[in-house]
């Protein structure tokens, strides 16, 4: 079984150091969350997920979620984790105080969905939704609905779904069938079925709060008439109580490559009682607010899965001897330490590099989103809401792509003994390989960066996000981080250039943009990550006298990423701007 012990030194210096968003800092609700608390909250969360999560990742793997008589069952110690999860109140870390929760910003929240991915996704899905469930009730549901179901579901003891797809529809929600019939005292009967729903049934809640986006009868097809509705597993009685069994049933669970603890479902309702969330027929635009932090935390899952593999491809270096390395003054007899040849070193400090990148990146995103939410400015308000929209389809893909790249890398570090159950490591590799499907594939991602990110009704984001990173390296004092500097702008450039580029075929060549989005998505994101490590550059060079090691190591890695990660973007530019002609008039047998 993989060990794992959380980054705690680099969440805390990020938290520390890097929290030096003056519009962040402005914001009244979080002056009284100190480092010395944080700091509690981070070793405690470390704690849990070490000692009692971890573990529940290989059970989980070989003992999977099982469907007996209609009853979904959960894998041996999910349960009792689960008691102890919500009696610690991880359930209510960033849940307004209004309905229990403890009011926690995004800063720390994000820390800990990346320890908890780190020590088991599976286990981790139960209450992920929830969170998401709880953001959309928040800001679009009723008093009354808020105050019947949210201090329940901040408190863990229920728990929350979000329906979307069906088996005539994925990611084109317009063809959506279930339908909703407005009955006389206001709530709606829902009839239809959901497929692929994480966390759709499971034995380790009284209640599950689906929400479920359908078609009411009187409303216009296609997007336009999507409502969403809040319908729960059990009738909730006027007093909070739990009432009778809605029409909500389990037809069956996924029999999944990864993630298998995770009971994935299709679920059938049958003149289920639901209640509207928002407006009628703006159902996809109160969804989104689930979505959009689902797509984050995704991103993270693929960061948190990252990490771990990464330290166990270290220790492992560290362990095994395979061959001479090129040392003249080798003393190992026969062999060396795998760790002392350089390819076994470029694969390792590949993985450091992006992983301690995206966890900065990952940082000021949510110090943005705070902003977003939370700052008394309007102005200022949008313009962190734009760069959030921008670089959530660059986290969800980026992160769980690299995630893919880190735990294959992984695999390969360890050889056969990778491809193995007994190590854990292929496991790591199939429980992340969802992250680049769920929550909209990655190329849909790239589609919605490309044609409905980098320029809104606010103008042009994009120029302003390069604008913004151009004016932070024009303003660093520092001579030590030019050489670095000079090369992230060469990059920004080639970014420009490839944004120029993408807005004059989104006019001209629909299939030139096309065939281009993955390619720029990553550009975007390699860049995004270059710009959080300059930041994290300032700080090391300025505070290295106070702990060498730390910052030199920080100073190393950065250096690696700039020389070995960063140039991927000329190729990526290189092969996107050859255009769509060879590839759409190409005839497939």
């Amino acid at each position: 079984m993989p060990t794992y012990n959380a980054p705690l030194d680099d969440m805390l210096f990020l938290y520390e150091k890097l929290r030096n968003n003056k519009n962040y800092n402005e914001l009244e609700k979080y002056k009284e969350v100190t480092s010395d608390l944080v700091k509690n909250i981070l070793e405690e969360a470390a704690k849990i997920n070490q000692n009692i999560i971890l573990p529940l990742a290989k059970s989980g793997d070989e003992n999977p979620t099982k469907f007996e008589n209609g009853i979904v069952r959960t894998p041996p110690g999910y349960k009792e984790a689960y008691k102890k999860f919500i009696e610690d109140g991880w359930t209510s870390l960033s849940c307004d105080t209004k309905y229990g929760g403890q009011g926690m910003p995004r800063t720390v929240s994000a820390f800990f969905d990346e320890m908890i991915s780190s020590a088991s996704l599976s286990f981790k899905l139960y209450s992920e939704l929830s969170l998401g469930a709880y953001n959309c009730i928040n800001h679009h549901g009723s008093d009354v609905i808020k105050n019947k179901f949210l201090p329940k579901m901040v408190e863990g003891k229920w728990s929350g779904t979000m329906c979307l797809t069906e088996p005539v529809c994925g990611t084109d929600l317009g063809l959506l069938k279930t339908k909703a019939i407005e009955q006389q005292d206001g709530t709606f009967k829902l009839t239809g079925q959901k497929i692929f729903i994480t966390s759709g049934d499971h034995d380790l809640t009284e209640n599950i709060i689906h929400l479920v986006i359908a078609r009411a009868s009187d409303s216009p097809k296609g997007t336009k008439g999507i409502s969403l509705f809040l319908v729960p597993k059990f009738i909730v009685n006027d007093d909070g109580s739990i009432g009778p069994r809605n029409g909500i049933s389990t037809g069956s669970i996924e029999t999944k490559m990864g993630i298998k603890g995770s009971a994935t479902c299709v679920l059938n309702f049958d003149e289920a009682t639901g209640y509207m969330i928002g407006p009628k027929n703006k159902g996809l635009s109160s969804m989104f607010t689930m979505m959009n932090l689902e797509r984050i935390v995704v991103g993270i899952q693929g960061l948190g899965l990252s990490e771990i593999a990464y330290q166990n491809s270290l220790n492992y270096a560290k362990e095994r001897k395979q061959g001479k390395s090129n040392k003249n003054n080798s003393q190992n007899g026969n062999a060396d330490f795998i760790i002392e040849h350089a390819d076994i070193r470029k694969s390792l400090l590949n993985m450091k590099s992006i992983i301690e990148g995206e966890r900065a990146l990952c940082f000021w995103l949510s110090q943005q989103t705070e902003v977003s939410l939370n700052h008394n400015d309007i102005k200022i308000k949008q313009e962190a809401s734009d760069l959030v929209s921008l670089m959530t389809p660059v986290v969800k893909s980026l992160f769980s792509d690299m995630g893919m790249e880190i735990t294959s890398d992984a695999m390969q570090i360890y050889g056969g003994y990778g491809y193995t159950k007994d190590q854990g490591i292929e496991q790591l590799y199939r429980d992340n390989r969802i992250t680049p499907i769920y929550e909209g594939t990655n190329s849909v991602q790239a589609i919605d960066l490309v044609f409905r990110k980098l320029v809104n009704k606010n103008g042009d984001i994009i120029s302003k996000y390069i604008k913004l990173i151009k004016s932070d390296l024009n303003n660093i004092k520092n001579d030590k981080i030019k050489p670095f500097s000079q090369k992230l702008n060469i990059y920004i450039d080639k970014l420009n250039d490839f944004s120029n580029w993408i807005k004059e075929k989104i006019n001209t060549s629909k299939d030139d943009a096309n065939a281009a989005c993955n390619d720029y998505l990553k550009v975007l994101g390699l860049v995004a990550v270059a710009h959080s490590w300059i930041k994290v550059l300032e700080v090391s060079y300025e505070d290295y006298e106070s702990n060498k090691e730390f910052y030199e190591d920080k100073i190393q890695t950065a250096n690696f990423y700039f020389n070995r990660v960063l140039p991927r973007i000329e190729s990526h530019y290189l092969s996107a701007i050859t255009g769509s002609e060879y590839i759409m008039n190409f005839k497939f047998n």
